[in-house]
């Protein structure tokens, strides 16, 4: 398989893949006081919401991915069985909208919007920001362009990279500086916020793990959540994948089907390093994200407050 225009340098152990996996999707032609942490999806917590009802967030033609992180209906189930509160954190992928997402998105009053992608991917796709929004980057990996892919030949071995890739955005130093320093903005804005990455899926993907772990949504919640990246970009996937195998065959596109694509291993496979490496989220947060106590209780109390 050889795809034109995306290389990426490779080290033992990487998690800059994941800028990849957006670039493949994208390119080709699109379809419209502190409280201690409880164990993940565990525990109770002592707040009671008291949030205005807010409406489910709109599908977005041109922007695709954008969903409410707190799901559909009541918002996903955390501790206590209190839900997470809609209308706080939204996630997307490239924000290029159309005017009338556009339209859209200003009604939100969105205060902040948090670009997590490198020079390379904001200059090939630059975001369309709703009026009165702040902008931030806080690119969460390493740029290294430079080597062919071209190694990635099969679905097996997509598959398998990938699944490393997420072990890397859990522990090497850019991914775990960057994550921490988007929480600590998340905690500290006030108003309804957006992040985002490239395809919405993998960086933006696990930040909303990471978010919804903190409200104390179950893990199987919180996956079956990260795995609607399928279902929300299925047009574009399809897209991509029909113009891969017309250029370079059907093999070529079921080698790239796991890169544009989540699945449940790459989001186990983060985790897993999560339990290996610090024991538990908590751990995770505070001495691989470095946040404090307070920074992950003001998030508890957003979502959940």
């Amino acid at each position: 398989m050889a795809l034109r225009h995306h290389t990426f340098r490779l080290r033992r152990s990487t998690a800059a893949a994941l800028g990849l996996t957006g670039a493949l999707l994208v390119t080709t032609p699109t379809v419209a006081a502190a409280t201690p942490l409880a164990p993940f999806g565990s525990g109770s917590a002592a707040f009671g919401s008291t949030a205005p009802e807010i409406a489910e967030a709109p599908r977005l033609a041109s922007v695709d991915n954008f969903r409410d992180i707190a799901g559909t209906g009541d918002g996903y189930a955390g501790f206590a069985g209190l839900h997470v509160n809609r209308g706080v954190f939204y996630r997307s992928n490239a924000l290029t909208p159309n005017p009338e997402d556009l339209a859209t998105l200003e009604s939100l009053r969105l205060t902040a919007v948090y670009d997590l992608r490198s020079d390379g991917e904001i200059a090939a796709k630059a975001d369309i920001l709703p009026a009165g929004t702040a902008y931030r980057n806080i690119p969460v990996l390493d740029e290294n362009p430079g080597t062919d892919y071209s190694f990635l030949d099969t679905p097996e071995k997509s598959l398998a990279y990938l699944q490393d890739a997420y072990r890397s955005m859990v522990n090497d130093a850019t991914p775990r500086a960057g994550f921490g320093r988007l929480l600590t903005a998340l905690a500290d804005t006030p108003g309804p916020q957006l992040f985002h990455c490239t395809a919405g899926k993998d960086r933006t993907g696990w930040t909303t793990a990471l978010l919804l772990g903190i409200a104390g949504v179950p893990r199987e919640t919180v996956t079956a959540d990260y795995l609607l990246s399928n279902e929300y970009s299925a047009a574009s996937i399809a897209a991509s994948l029909a113009y891969i195998s017309a250029a370079k065959g059907p093999e070529a596109a079921a080698a790239v089907e796991p890169l544009i694509t989540v699945d449940r291993s790459y989001l186990d496979a983060a985790f897993a390093e999560v339990d290996r490496n610090y024991g538990s989220l908590e751990r995770y947060l505070t001495d691989g994200l470095g946040l404090s106590p307070n920074t992950v209780t003001k998030l508890r109390l957003k979502l959940l407050g």
